[in-house]
Order: structure tokens, then sequence, then C-alpha cells
């Protein structure tokens, strides 16, 4: 179940979608709504609205001269030369991003667990 429309896609790209690409849409949205879930189901709604559409719009791409989720770029003059460093994943690839994941509290977060923690409980109530 897919967590946005493709008018909400439309509207943070700030155009309509091709028949087209409103299908594809549609099917990105679907398949981010699982690895959404998969992050955490248990994220807020509207979290889980705003992670899907920056996904599906990073798979579709933009009409903006810089590629979403690009960290750096270069451009070069009548050498015809041009090239980004993305974050995570590609341009045209489904994935989630660190804001993405901060988005859906799953952000990277060191902890730790001892195993011992599991007997000592077990002890004081037996």
């Amino acid at each position: 179940m897919a967590y946005a429309t493709y008018e909400d896609v439309e509207a943070r790209l700030g155009r309509e979608l091709t028949e087209t690409e409103q299908q594809t849409c549609e099917v990105l949205l679907d398949d981010a709504a699982v690895m959404i879930d998969t992050v955490n189901a248990n994220a807020p709604a509207g979290n889980k609205k705003i992670v899907s559409c920056r996904m599906v719009i990073r798979a579709l791409g933009s009409d903006l001269d810089v590629p979403i989720g690009a960290t750096q770029g270069s451009m070069a003059g009548l050498g015809y030369s041009q090239s980004w460093t993305m974050q995570t994943g590609t341009s045209g690839e489904l994935y989630l991003g660190k804001e993405d994941r901060r988005l859906l509290g799953a952000s990277n977060k060191i902890g730790i667990r001892s195993p011992l923690e599991d007997l000592d409980h077990e002890n004081n109530n037996g």
C-alpha cells in the first residue's frame, strides 16, 4: 500500500506527470512503501508520505539543473562537460537517503547490547 499518490509527487515536483510517468510513479510508490516499512513501519504517516515522494522524484528525475541527491557537481564551458557526485544510490534508482532515514526515525545510531543481560533478567525472575 502506497503512502502517497502521483498527485503528491506532482505537487512536490512542480509539474504534471505524463500518463506513462503516472503509471511508473504508482508502481514506484508501492515499491517505496515496502522499503519504508522495512526501515520503520511505525514511522508517522506524514513522514512516510514525504519520504515516498522524495524517493520517487529521485527515481523519475526532475527538471532541475542539479540532480536531486547530488552532493557535488561541476560544469565546464565550451568543452561541454558536466559531472555530479550523488549522496546515495544513483539518479533513476529508488533509494533511501540519510535525511529520509532520519524522517523515518532510523538514523545512524550506535548502540550496544550484551547477551548476558537476558541471563541476568531470567535469574532475577526465577
